[in-house]
Formats: C-alpha cells, sequence, structure tokens
C-alpha cells in the first residue's frame, strides 16, 4: 500500500471506525437504568451530550413508555435535534455566557427532586469549558483566567480539571449533591486517559478525593498566575468538593460507556482484517505532543530500518490526550502539533505515513480534526516557502499542514474519546 491517496483513506477509515465504535447511539443502550415510579430527569454536558440525548430518547423510549425531560450543553456547532430534552450551545474552549446560563439551569433542573426520581446524567469531554459556574465572589471573566492559565500550562488534562473543581460550584460532585435525594445515574464518554471518571468534564456528578490543597499545588508547580480572587477563594473550606463517602452521594452510580481503548481495539482489528498487523501501543499517552511525537516517530524508524520492535509492514496506534504549552501565537491543536514534530522527525523517510486527529473532529480552535503526514511533507511545507520548525516553534502547526495541502477535516463527530493516532510502517 504504497500510493499515497490509498494509505491515506486507509488511515482516514482506521479514524472513522474507531469514531463509531465510540458513537453513543452504538453503546448506550447497554447501560439504560430501570424506569423510577417519579419523574425522569436527563441532564448533561460535553461535545457529545446532543447525540448522547439523541440516543437516549431513542433507546429509552423503546423500552419504557415513560415521558422524560430535560437540558444538555454542548459546543457551538455540535447541536442535534431532540425531541424531549432541551439542548443549548456555548463556547469551548473558552467559556462563554452562554454556558454560564447553561450551568445555572441544570442546577434547577435538579433541584427540589425526591427519591422517586432520577437523574440521568450524559456527560463526555469538552463539558470542563461548557459548564461554567464561579462560586461567589468570582466572575465569569476570572473563571474564563483560569482556564486560559490551564490551556496554556501545559498541565495534564487530570491537574486542570483538579484546579476546575475548585473554583465551581457545579464540578467536583457538586451537581449530583444538588440532585439530592434523587438516584444520579451517569453515563460517561471517556476523553481521559485511564479513563477516571472523576475527571471527566471535571466530574460534575462524579465526586474525587482529591483535596483543594491539591489544586493549589498544582498552581505553584505550574506557574500559573490567576486572579487574586481565585486564589483567596481556593485558600478557603468552600474550594474543597464534596468526597466520595459523602452520604449526598450514596444514590449516585456512573458508567463509562464509551473511551480511546475500546476504539483503538476497533481500528486495530479492522486493519488485521485487511492483513496488516496492528499494535496499540497505548490508550493514555500524555505529555508535551511534540515530545510524544519524537518518541513514536524514533520507534517508526527503529521497526523502518531494523523490524523491531515489531516487522514492518506494521501500524501503530495510540490515544491519550497530550498537551501543548503555549509559547507562541499559532493556530491549531495538540494533535497537529504532534504531527507537525513527528513529520519533521521522518522527514525523508520512505514507507512511514501517520495520521494524527481528535475524535471529536475539532483539534484546537480550527475546523480540522488533525492532518496527514508522510516522508515528503516537510519538503511540500518548505516548497510553500515555510521552515516547519518555526512553525512547530510558534504553535502553528495549523498553518503549517495548511500550507502542505494536508489537513483532514471529517466534521464534528458527535463524541470525543481523545487523541486518535495511526502510523503505519509499510516497508
Amino acid at each position: 500500500m504504497e500510493n499515497t491517496a490509498d494509505v491515506r483513506a486507509f488511515l482516514a477509515e482506521l479514524f472513522h471506525k474507531a469514531v463509531d465504535a465510540a458513537r453513543p447511539e452504538e453503546t448506550i443502550r447497554s447501560f439504560l437504568p430501570e424506569k423510577p415510579s417519579g419523574r425522569v430527569i436527563v441532564i448533561g454536558a460535553g461535545k457529545a451530550s446532543s447525540q448522547m440525548a439523541r440516543a437516549f430518547e431513542q433507546a429509552w423510549s423503546e423500552k419504557h413508555d415513560s415521558a422524560i425531560e430535560g437540558l444538555v450543553v454542548t459546543r457551538y456547532g455540535y447541536a442535534c435535534d431532540c425531541e424531549h430534552v432541551e439542548i443549548v450551545e456555548a463556547a469551548h474552549p473558552v467559556p462563554d455566557e452562554a454556558g454560564l446560563a447553561g450551568s445555572r439551569r441544570l442546577l434547577e433542573k435538579v433541584s427540589g427532586l425526591n427519591e422517586d426520581d432520577l437523574v440521568v446524567a450524559l456527560i463526555s469531554g469538552g463539558g470542563s469549558a461548557l459548564l461554567p459556574c464561579p462560586p461567589e465572589g468570582i466572575s465569569l471573566e476570572d473563571e474564563i483566567a483560569v482556564n486560559e492559565a490551564l490551556l496554556a500550562s501545559g498541565a495534564p488534562i487530570s491537574a486542570m480539571n483538579t484546579v476546575r473543581k475548585a473554583v465551581s460550584r457545579i464540578k467536583g460532585g457538586r451537581l449530583a449533591v444538588a440532585a439530592h435525594p434523587a438516584r444520579v445515574v451517569s453515563l460517561l464518554v471517556s476523553d481521559i486517559p485511564g479513563d477516571h471518571p472523576q475527571y471527566i468534564a471535571s466530574g460534575p456528578t462524579v465526586a474525587d478525593a482529591g483535596s483543594r490543597e491539591d489544586a493549589l499545588a498544582i498552581v505553584e508547580r505550574y506557574e500559573m498566575e490567576l486572579p487574586d480572587s481565585v486564589m483567596k477563594h481556593m485558600r478557603s473550606e468552600a474550594a474543597q468538593a464534596p468526597l466520595p463517602d459523602d452520604p449526598r452521594l450514596a444514590r449516585a452510580e456512573h458508567h463509562i460507556i464509551a473511551s480511546a481503548a475500546k476504539s483503538l481495539e476497533v481500528a486495530a482489528e479492522h486493519a488485521r482484517s485487511m492483513g496488516i498487523e496492528a499494535h496499540i501501543l497505548s490508550d493514555s499517552i500524555e505529555g508535551e505532543a511534540r515530545e510524544a511525537a519524537l518518541t513514536q516517530a524514533a520507534v517508526a524508524r527503529e521497526i523502518l530500518h531494523r523490524d523491531r520492535p515489531f516487522k514492518k509492514p506494521v501500524l501503530l496506534l495510540s490515544g491519550g490526550e497530550t498537551t501543548v504549552t503555549l509559547k507562541g501565537r499559532g493556530k491549531g491543536g495538540r494533535n497537529t502539533e504532534f504531527l507537525l514534530g513527528f513529520a519533521i522527525a521522518i522527514d525523508g523517510e520512505r514507507s512511514i505515513h501517520a495520521l494524527c486527529a481528535d475524535t471529536d473532529g475539532i483539534d484546537g480552535s480550527e475546523d480540522n480534526a488533525g492532518a496527514f503526514a508522510d516522508c515528503d511533507t516537510v519538503s511540500k511545507m518548505r516548497t510553500a516557502g515555510i521552515d516547519p520548525g518555526i512553525f512547530l516553534q510558534n504553535n502553528d502547526a495549523w498553518s503549517a499542514f495548511q500550507k502542505a495541502g494536508t489537513l483532514f477535516i471529517p466534521g464534528p463527530t458527535g463524541t470525543n474519546v481523545n487523541d486518535f493516532r495511526a502510523i503505519l510502517i509499510s516497508g
């Protein structure tokens, strides 16, 4: 499979297989709760929450005859039509007033419930930014400043969400507490390395054993400059989120219905069905995107030249969530940044092809999920008059791949299980 067009079609097909395995309409039926004697309130937030709500509506109507109502918050451009659940849109990755209004309405939706009622929480990645809800004394602008500092810090997603939970009235299990004494069943699409439920969307319905002291330590470790009002709050007892043994959470449960691990396994099986051996390096890779790229490029070169640790032809798959410490002012996201570093590292190496993309369909702030790269990518960039190394330093991977003509633009996918990386060494 040496033809570039054929290879890219194959890698794109793997991406779509991985995404299909994480679509809520394919997974949610297995996790439907039993019908309660009281009301059924559906709430949620995240990039996949709208599609989750539609899938839940359909599955619920097929199994039960009771009515449902609810509200979920998703990213602008990600909404789909639902019959009973209201869909509202808000900004991501930087929160806005629409998200603030949505957060307040979610808290109102679950207030005043009783033990006979059921709350179904549909949570996916992206929910942290979509649910700004600052405590008293902290403004939305302050929370936006926190979010921007986190995004630029290079901290892993688990650390970022630990800080977010300390500066919120809805995250860190607080939304489930607000629903007490109703039963709360959370259905989660994981975008978190290791699938830790308390970190998915900063865990609005899942408590964490972490403390506000942990959040303060992260702020110090990554040298973040946060507003004075935020620091004052984080040093107070009010910043402590409910702990897992809180009696108000005794009737709360959660289930992960889709994850990177499952999606990568499906992609690997599809490759094997086409006669190509596949290995999953990890579904939880973290760290600086450009540094992770150097490691995977080194493995690809080792296979190409020495047939170790795997013999070519072979497909390497990986997932997780890398980070980007912003130093420049360019465009792009962690997937294109990873791939630009990878492209530079394999420049001129024949028979290595790669696709790196975000499974939600959008990498960073632009309209691409990621990009393709091979041995000729860097030369195409130079022919277009740019220095890929300089563009990498400026965090401008999107512009570099746009010049090379290899952006991957599938559009919003309706799910989100984080990074998808496929590297084919054909030999």
